[in-house]
């Protein structure tokens, strides 16, 4: 079954009636956020009458620091919820993230410093490392072969290079023969 389209002029008709009505929302809104805040003032901030005296004026300016100083605790308790709030919520997509298996990598910043600092860092300023890694390897000497140290002349090992007597007999007769 094929469903019959709109025309293009019932579209933008629509479309416009849309816009309407959320323009006339919006002005609602505004005009009902202009109302509740002229309902806070007049309840929280009294008429301001200026006094005569300097006694009147210095109990005014008293109430007024009383009456700032609750607004700044207010303050600084809704500050603390909101980065408390705000912790729990990246823990928990921390956890999510955990759950679905999908991880992203945080963007790292590339640090320049050497290895014993970054133990120092890691380790507290208490415990001293010293990193000389040579001097934690193993010492290796080298053994000198028996057949190095015997630096001679070749002639005077025959016997022991010739291995079978029979051969050793045949290179002497050869040699004799020049």
């Amino acid at each position: 079954m094929s469903e019959k389209k709109m025309s293009q002029s019932r579209k933008n008709h629509l479309k416009s009636l849309l816009l309407q009505i959320g323009k006339s929302m919006l002005e609602e809104e505004a005009q009902e956020a202009e109302k509740e805040k002229r309902k806070y003032m007049e309840e929280n901030c009294p008429t301001l009458s200026i006094p005569q005296s300097t006694q009147e004026l210095q109990e005014l300016c008293h109430q007024l620091y009383k009456q700032i100083d609750l607004v700044d605790e207010e303050r600084y308790d809704m500050e603390i919820k909101v980065k408390k709030c705000n912790k729990e919520i990246d823990d928990l997509k921390i956890k999510v993230q955990d759950l679905n298996g999908r991880f992203k990598k945080p963007a790292l910043k590339r640090v320049r410093m050497s290895a014993e600092a970054m133990l120092a860092a890691l380790l507290g300023s208490k415990h001293k490392v010293s990193l000389d890694l040579r001097a934690n390897l193993k010492q290796v000497k080298k053994e000198v072969k028996e057949e190095e140290k015997q630096t001679g002349d070749w002639r005077k090992n025959v016997e022991d290079k010739a291995g079978m007597d029979g051969r050793k007999k045949m290179f002497e007769t050869e040699a004799v023969g020049f």
